[in-house]
């Protein structure tokens, strides 16, 4: 892992990039808008938005504005849960895309896994593979009996699981069951949302490094083999969560991250969703 430009290569579409700019709960208008323009003037390849986020438009003001070529680009959107269904998915993408301004995108992922017509949802999703809107297509959120149940039905494989993951919430059971079967994991909020950055084991990592407790959670991601969603709208922490590649936590360290797994769900926690 040398830079923003490090890339993972999925099951199917094209290569993602080991860091991006997760733009979750940043405002409409210039603040989502400069967020995207200041990650990819700082080198980020790789944007990250959804249909709940109401932002994806901005999203695309930005990507547009930055002069950034389309084919440098990595960009993920969601389906959310009022989308459901065959048709109404097929809509909800088509819809994602306007708003981008955009003619495909790199990740389309379904967002949560509500039961009803979850099977009839990913059917959509290979349409929407097969006919170019996404370049690869997979699932959010999935814990391992909702990723058994789509296995079961579906043509194509998810390419990705976007997960909470950090040192506190490591979901291993679904991390060794999307590795067993080829899924790449990306993980959301990896700086625990600000919440354990102050933690006494980040921090004393984060001094014998010399880097901040945030660099040190996102470098934990990426040795542990993950995709990192940071989300920021700040510029001095844009580029502050970019500065990861240059540096190495040894196995020891590691191993007292790790040792902080406690099931600390920030986000929603899908364990319970049938």
């Amino acid at each position: 892992m040398t830079d923003l430009q490090t890339t993972v290569d999925l099951p199917h579409g094209r290569p993602i990039p080991r860091l991006g700019l997760g733009v979750y709960r940043a405002a409409k208008g210039r603040e989502t808008q400069d967020a995207v323009i200041w990650a990819l003037e700082r080198g980020y390849r790789h944007i990250d938005t959804a249909h709940v986020y109401r932002n994806e438009a901005d999203v695309g003001i930005g990507i547009r504005a930055s002069g950034v070529p389309r084919g440098e680009l990595f960009v993920t959107t969601k389906l959310w849960n009022r989308h459901h269904g065959y048709d109404a998915t097929l809509a909800a993408c088509h819809e994602s895309l306007e708003a981008l301004g955009l003619d495909f995108v790199d990740l389309y992922l379904i967002h949560w896994p509500p039961k009803a017509e979850r099977r009839e949802t990913w059917r959509a999703m290979e349409t929407i593979l097969a006919d170019g809107l996404a370049k690869a297509i997979g699932v959010s959120n999935f814990m391992v009996r909702h990723l058994e149940e789509l296995a079961e039905s579906c043509e194509v494989m998810p390419a990705v699981n976007q997960i909470e993951l950090h040192p506190f919430c490591q979901q291993r059971d679904a991390v060794d069951w999307c590795r067993a079967n080829g899924i790449v994991v990306e993980a959301y909020s990896p700086l625990t949302k600000a919440k354990k950055l102050d933690d006494r084991t980040v921090r004393a990592v984060a001094d014998e490094v010399s880097r901040t407790p945030a660099q040190v959670l996102l470098r934990w991601s990426l040795q542990r083999g993950f995709v990192a969603l940071p989300k920021s709208v700040n510029q001095r922490r844009i580029d502050e969560n970019a500065s990861v590649f240059d540096f190495t936590l040894s196995e020891t360290q590691m191993a007292r991250l790790d040792a902080l797994e406690a099931g600390l769900h920030l986000a929603w926690d899908p364990t319970d969703e049938p």
